[in-house]
C-alpha cells in the first residue's frame, strides 16, 4: 500500500486560516479525495508552543487527528528576515495582531528593517518558509519543507495572496512582488515560486502523484 492509500478517501487540512485554505484546496486537488477543514469540522486551534515550524506543524496536525480519527495535515509557514535575525518567523502570524492586521505586521517588518539599517537590497533578503506535517492514526508524523528565498520590497505592492505576500519580491522572479502575481504564476507549473506550492510539491511526490501540470 502507499502512503495515499494510507489517508484514505477523507483528509482534514488543520488550519483555520481562510487565506491558507483557498490555497490548499487548489494545491491539494490532484489528490482525488475529501479535503475538509479543522475549521468547518468546529475544532479549537491548538496553542502552537513549539520553537520551530516542524514542531508546530506537528502540533496543528496531531491535535487533529486526536480529535477526528482521520489523517491531518498542517502548514506551519512564516517569513523569515535575514536583518532581523530570522524574525518574525514562526510568530509571522501574531506580527500581525488578534485583529490579523498583516498592513501592521508588514509595517514592522519594514521599520525593523530601517532600525537596522538595512535599505539597500542586499540588506533586504529573506524568505518564505513552509513546513508541512501528515498525522495519521498510530503512525509517525512525517515532515515536507518548502522554501523561497527572496528580498523584501521598499513597501508593499500588489492586492493578491494574503499576509506578507505584498512585499515579497522572488529571486526566481520577475521583480513583482506575490502580492503582484495571480495564483497561478505563484504555485503553478513545473517549478513553482511560492513555498507552500513547493512543500506541496514534494508531499504529492511522497504519495506518488504525478504533477498535472
Amino acid at each position: 500500500m502507499s502512503l495515499l492509500d494510507d489517508i484514505g478517501p477523507r483528509l482534514v487540512l488543520a488550519s483555520h486560516n481562510k487565506g491558507k485554505l483557498a490555497e490548499f484546496n487548489t494545491l491539494l486537488a490532484p489528490l482525488g479525495i475529501e479535503v475538509v477543514s479543522a475549521g468547518a469540522l468546529g475544532l479549537p486551534e491548538p496553542d502552537e508552543t513549539g520553537t520551530t515550524f516542524e514542531a508546530n506543524a506537528a502540533l496543528k496536525a496531531e491535535a487533529a487527528t486526536a480529535a477526528t480519527g482521520l489523517p491531518a495535515l498542517a502548514d506551519d509557514s512564516g517569513l523569515t528576515v535575514d536583518a532581523l535575525g530570522g524574525d518574525p518567523g514562526i510568530y509571522s502570524a501574531r506580527w500581525a495582531g488578534p485583529g490579523k492586521d498583516f498592513g501592521h505586521a508588514m509595517q514592522r517588518v519594514l521599520d525593523g528593517l530601517e532600525a537596522a539599517g538595512a535599505t539597500a537590497a542586499e540588506r533586504r533578503r529573506g524568505a518564505f518558509v513552509a513546513v508541512l506535517a501528515l498525522s495519521l492514526p498510530d503512525r509517525p508524523t512525517t515532515f515536507v519543507e518548502g522554501r523561497c528565498e527572496g528580498i523584501l520590497a521598499a513597501a508593499p505592492r500588489g492586492a493578491n495572496g494574503f499576509g506578507y505576500d505584498p512585499l515579497f519580491v522572488p529571486d526566481d522572479g520577475d521583480g513583482r512582488t506575490f502580492g503582484e502575481m495571480d495564483a497561478e504564476e505563484k504555485h503553478g507549473g513545473p517549478s513553482p515560486l511560492s513555498h507552500r506550492a513547493r512543500a506541496v510539491a514534494t508531499f504529492m511526490g511522497k504519495l506518488g502523484v504525478a504533477d498535472p501540470s
